[in-house]
């Protein structure tokens, strides 16, 4: 309970207020804690993940290979494809088969953002089995 000094009284008068002030203390405080305390709640893990050692599938007899070169330009096959005539050269090579697996390559310099774009216009184009192309790494015995 809090009192009110008035020097005109020599009677103490309740005061009907909350004070507030140590509630903004504690509230100050903790904030403090926590802005310490978040950064240290984030740890940096280092994962060494597995080498993949699945069986390499056997290839379609007429595989349809899509290049990402490092000038950013599309090859269906051997042949220079523009981005916006992909679909209708993909429809003359797959026979208009949607189901059809097409191969991706792209080079190691293309950053992943272009190549993320080339897989979104394979999936506008229809064709959503896609798989990408890596070399395979023969460890020493």
């Amino acid at each position: 309970m809090s009192v009110r000094l008035d020097h005109g009284e020599d009677a103490l008068s309740e005061v009907h207020e909350i004070n507030v002030t140590p509630f903004i203390d504690v509230m100050l405080v903790l904030l403090i804690i926590f802005m310490v305390a978040a950064p240290l709640a984030t740890v940096d893990i280092q994962v060494n993940l597995p080498a993949a050692n699945a069986e390499p599938r056997q290839r379609p007899d007429k595989p349809i290979y899509l290049s990402v070169k490092t000038d950013l330009t599309l090859a269906l096959g051997n042949d220079v494809v523009a981005r916006d005539l992909l679909r209708s050269t993909l429809d003359a090579a797959a026979k208009g088969e949607k189901d059809t697996l097409i191969f991706l390559r792209a080079d190691k310099t293309v950053p992943y953002g272009e190549l993320v774009e080339v897989m979104n216009l394979l999936r506008t184009a229809g064709y959503l089995k896609i798989a990408l192309v890596g070399l395979e790494r023969v460890s020493a015995p």
